[in-house]
């Protein structure tokens, strides 16, 4: 199984937890931005590169769009400018900062500017330490849980973003503004892709 196809399965139970109309707006709103003209909300230059880069390091252009094709970064920014409290902007700007600390003192260099061998090797080490999202049954959490910390939560946001986009949604994803009939017996090979919501 590839990286994408990964991704695409680990994000499934994801939207209906995350979903909210405000949400959903400022995802819109970022599918007319024009990126030459794009200028952050929130982020300062040095934030909004780092957004960029992970967005781009985590879901590259393929065959299908990548993060930046549609926009996941101007997403999270006008997430964090128009839902976050002043508390949790001030949370997310020590946590970038942090997180450019640890690439500093680990690999010579902000993440942005980083290698791609360097990049890969910087979520390995995340990956490993961060913890992960508690068990859940139908989008309600089981078991005990902790919080997720900031690589993880980056991590999931960017992947909400590309899996609710609309060029997503309706060209990789197979979709149908009119669902047919039910079909509760086929083949698992007669669905094919993931079903966009």
């Amino acid at each position: 199984m590839n990286r994408r196809e990964a991704l695409k399965r680990s994000v499934l139970g994801l939207g209906a937890a995350v979903g909210a109309p405000a949400m959903l707006g400022i995802l819109q709103s970022c599918a007319q931005e024009d990126r030459l003209s794009w200028s952050p909300e929130f982020l300062n230059e040095e934030q909004a590169n780092f957004i960029s880069s992970f967005v781009d390091f985590l879901l590259p252009k393929t065959e299908t769009p990548g993060g930046l094709d549609v926009k996941a970064d101007i997403f999270i920014d006008r997430m964090y400018a128009r839902t976050y409290s002043e508390e949790a902007q001030k949370g997310v700007v020590q946590e970038i900062e942090k997180f450019n600390t640890e690439c500093k003192s680990n690999y010579g260099d902000v993440f942005a500017k980083l290698s791609a061998e360097d990049k890969a090797s910087c979520f390995a080490a995340h990956e490993a330490a961060s913890p992960k999202f508690p068990k859940n049954v139908w989008g309600t959490s089981v078991g005990p849980s902790e919080p997720v910390g900031f690589y993880r939560g980056m991590k999931s946001m960017v992947l909400w973003a590309y899996f609710s986009s609309e060029e997503v949604g309706e060209n990789v994803l197979n979709y149908d503004p009119i669902p047919g009939p039910y079909q509760g017996c086929i083949p698992l090979s007669d669905v094919g892709k993931t079903w966009s919501l």
